[in-house]
């Protein structure tokens, strides 16, 4: 339902915020919204296209702040706080992808999603995955992207769940930077609650952690694994508390 409206209780609880800091927000920033009468309301679509852009351009500081905010907001699904076990395995992980462009890259991840049998809907997911790239490239600085859908629906997906790339050849998909990207992520939430959470896990392992290079090193799928984990462990042993909203 990508229309699905949300009253400022529910956006809130969406986007992991306290209503106090969604109506701030409302205030102070672009938020996309609406007034009806004397409602505030916030369309599903339009929330999900602003967050993860959002969350996708933070600074490490602010990122680090929301990222405590989602942590909080999916301690139930994740062991220990664990995100990367929980979504990704192995067989996951296509260390030599030969996509050659843009769209073959896109083309290649869901083929890849779609081999897990969590897919329920490939020609679904692969219109929203391009949909998304169309509104505003998911590549960030440094040789990676974070692709995800236009919009989240549960019929898509079985389950939730993360794909990588790897290709054998850069690939320029519309980095900040303008420098190729060689890693391709593709997350695959079925429940709201944990996309944006795995945006900013991603997110803060890279601007943290080496794990971009180590990922670029790795002989195999399974090094790329571990390498993922590790990094993870290595933000979540550092993680300190922090009460100062970041999405703004």
């Amino acid at each position: 339902m990508p229309y699905r409206t949300f009253d400022l209780t529910e956006a809130a609880d969406y986007l992991h915020l306290t209503c106090s800091e969604l109506a701030q927000l409302v205030k102070t920033t672009d938020i996309p919204h609406e007034h009806r009468g004397a409602r505030i309301v916030f369309v599903r679509m339009e929330l999900d296209a602003w967050a993860s852009q959002r969350i996708l351009g933070l600074p490490p500081k602010r990122l680090a702040d929301y990222h405590q905010k989602t942590t909080r907001g999916t301690r139930s699904f994740f062991h220990e706080d664990t995100l990367i076990p929980e979504l990704l395995r192995p067989g996951f992980i296509a260390a030599a992808m030969a996509s050659k462009t843009k769209k073959s890259v896109i083309h290649d991840l869901v083929a890849l999603a779609e081999k897990t049998g969590q897919v329920l809907d490939p020609a679904d997911l692969l219109a929203s995955v391009e949909a998304r790239e169309e509104l505003c490239p998911t590549a960030l600085p440094g040789g990676l992207a974070l692709l995800h859908c236009r919009n989240y629906q549960p019929y898509l997906f079985e389950g939730s769940f993360i794909v990588v790339g790897r290709t054998v050849q850069e690939i320029h998909f519309g980095a900040p930077d303008g420098r190729p990207t060689w890693l391709f992520f593709l997350i695959c939430c079925q429940d709201e609650r944990i996309h944006l959470h795995a945006l900013a896990r991603l997110c803060l392992v890279v601007h943290k952690t080496d794990v971009v290079a180590r990922l670029l090193a790795a002989p195999d799928s399974a090094a790329m694994y571990d390498a993922l984990v590790a990094a993870e462990q290595t933000v979540l042993a550092g993680k300190k508390p922090a009460d100062a909203v970041a999405l703004g």
